[in-house]
């Protein structure tokens, strides 16, 4: 029987001295070294090494400076990693997309969200958008970015300036946004497809 992972039972994120130690470890034994080479080559004792390499001490500056120096890497790197290793991801389980209103909410398309939590300067949007029997064809959407688009179910023909596109489940289309595109024909609903529009710099998103 499989069981669920709770809160508690997750990893929880490495302290500094977890990093450092894990991060020391793993360059060491990548360049071929013993602990005992690194103590040589650092002038420190066998003992700090492995208690540094066991998060079992917080050490100096200077000795982690001579630590890293041994194995080939440098201190500025240690901590930078350390700062994008506390960088969350965002989990969004089936069904929880928030839901949000678009030019195309009036015509019966449904807008689910599946990424809200980029920071002050959105670098992208990926919707799941849902079309049935009630929603309407409307090719003018127009937008700043580029999108992509992924039929999951359904078909349509899809417009981008005066190019129509016939899709099917498993095909892609990718375009300018700042060209009139949109649903031209809904041939079979539900549709469903995955639309992504990525922004460059400059690009304000709405």
């Amino acid at each position: 029987m499989s069981k669920s992972v709770t809160t508690s039972q997750r990893e929880s994120p490495l302290s500094l001295e977890q990093h450092i130690a894990r991060s020391l470890k793993q360059r060491r034994i990548s360049q071929g070294y013993k602990i005992s080479d690194v103590a040589r080559i650092a002038g420190v004792s066998v003992g700090m090494v492995s208690k540094v390499e066991n998060a079992h001490v917080s050490t100096s500056l200077d000795i982690l400076s001579r630590l890293c120096d041994a194995i080939g890497l440098s201190v500025s790197k240690l901590f930078s990693d350390y700062d994008v290793a506390k960088r969350g991801a965002q989990l969004i389980k089936a069904g929880e997309g928030m839901e949000v209103v678009r030019t195309g909410t009036e015509v019966g398309h449904s807008y689910h969200l599946l990424s809200y939590a980029q920071g002050p300067h959105k670098l992208y949007e990926p919707f799941l958008v849902t079309m049935d029997d009630a929603s309407e064809e409307f090719p003018n959407f127009c937008h700043p970015g580029h999108e992509f688009l992924y039929l999951l179910e359904g078909e349509l023909i899809y417009r981008h300036g005066t190019r129509l596109y016939p899709m099917s489940p498993g095909d892609s289309l990718s375009f300018d946004g700042g060209v009139p595109h949109g649903p031209e024909k809904l041939l079979q609903v539900p549709i469903r497809l995955l639309s992504i529009v990525h922004y460059i710099e400059n690009d304000e998103a709405y």
